[in-house]
C-alpha cells in the first residue's frame, strides 16, 4: 500500500510550523487589535450615550428652571400690575374725592352767592322802587 514518504511528514510538518507561526505572529495579534477596537467601540457609545443622557438630563434642568424663572418673572409681573391698579384705585378714590369736595365747596360758594346776589337784587329792587315811587310821586306833587 502506500507507505508515506518521507517529504509527505516534511511537508505536514511545515504546514503544522507555518500555522503555528501565523497564529502566534499574524493572527493572534489581529484578533487582539480587533476585539480592543470592539472593546473601544462599545466604550465610545457608552460614554455618548451617558453623554446624551446627561444633557438631556441638563436639558430638561434648563427647561424646568427657565419654566421656573418665567413664573417667577410673570408673578412680580402681576404684583407690579396690582399693585399699580391699587395704586392707580386709591388716586382715582382720592382725587374723587377732592373733586366732589371741591364741587359742594363751589356750589355751596354759588348757592351763597345766589341768596347774596337775590338779597342784594331785592334790596336794590326796593330802593330802585321806592326811588321810582318818590319820583313818580314827587313829579306827580309837584
Amino acid at each position: 500500500m502506500l507507505t508515506p514518504d518521507i517529504t509527505t511528514l516534511w511537508v505536514v510538518g511545515f504546514l503544522l510550523l507555518c500555522t503555528f507561526l501565523l497564529n502566534t505572529m499574524v493572527f493572534q495579534p489581529i484578533l487582539r487589535i480587533i476585539d480592543a477596537r470592539a472593546t473601544a467601540v462599545r466604550g465610545a457609545k457608552e460614554l455618548a450615550e451617558s453623554a446624551a443622557q446627561k444633557a438631556t438630563a441638563a436639558a430638561a434642568e434648563y427647561d424646568q428652571k427657565l419654566n421656573a424663572a418665567r413664573g417667577e418673572v410673570y408673578r412680580q409681573m402681576d404684583d407690579m400690575r396690582k399693585s399699580a391698579l391699587d395704586k392707580r384705585a386709591t388716586l382715582l378714590a382720592s382725587t374723587r374725592a377732592t373733586v366732589e369736595e371741591e364741587l359742594s365747596a363751589a356750589k355751596a360758594r354759588v348757592q351763597q352767592e345766589s341768596n347774596e346776589a337775590r338779597a342784594a337784587l331785592d334790596r336794590d329792587a326796593s330802593n330802585l322802587a321806592g326811588a321810582i315811587v318818590s319820583r313818580v310821586l314827587g313829579r306827580v306833587t309837584q
